[in-house]
């Protein structure tokens, strides 16, 4: 297995200690968050860097190419779930966004069963940036809340990018659908 997998794989173990330090109250105080916050910055850097590896040095594989668009869906996933139960990001906004990732996945198994790859778009990946930093900025006003108090301008911040992320996340799957509305066409 090569480093960008091995990255990936990386990626896909932390998913549940950052949910476990977010969620659980087991008496470490007020550091949940911080180490909440840490994990998930990890997780975010690793996403850059498999990728800019694996081009640089062509360890493009098949793994890495199903397994890294399925980590960063995780990952933001499970972030946008664990802060809708603690009452941060509203639930209508994380059934759109995880709507759109069931979509874009069904859409993308069609396009295989065709030997179609549907590559990530710009609006796609603009889209995880902002989902990656509001989450970022969220997870950062709350662990400052409960360090010290709310900062008002990170969470501004924070909602902000979480409103641009909701935008990116309808125009990059209206982009995919469109670009790629071949695919649904029934193939002889």
């Amino acid at each position: 297995m090569n480093l960008p997998n091995k990255l990936t794989l990386f990626r896909v173990i932390l998913i549940p200690f950052f949910v476990f330090f977010l969620l659980a109250d087991i008496g470490i105080g007020k550091a949940g968050p911080i180490v909440a916050l840490i994990i998930f910055i990890a997780a975010s850097l690793t996403d850059m860097l498999d990728g800019k590896i694996a081009r640089k040095y062509n360890l493009v594989t098949n793994f890495g190419k199903f397994m890294d668009p399925l980590a960063d869906k995780l990952l933001v996933c499970s972030a946008l779930i664990c802060l809708t139960d603690l009452n941060i990001v509203p639930s209508w906004i994380v059934i759109i966004i995880i709507a759109r990732e069931f979509i874009i996945s069904g859409f993308r198994l069609i396009a295989a069963e065709h030997q179609i790859v549907i590559a990530a778009s710009m609006w796609g990946k603009f889209k995880t940036t902002f989902q990656m930093a509001a989450i970022i900025l969220l997870i950062l006003n709350m662990a400052a809340s409960l360090m010290i108090h709310q900062v008002d301008v990170i969470y501004i911040l924070g909602e902000i990018a979480l409103y641009i992320a909701l935008v990116l996340t309808i125009i990059s799957l209206i982009d995919y659908l469109s670009k790629n509305r071949g695919v649904l066409k029934e193939q002889d």
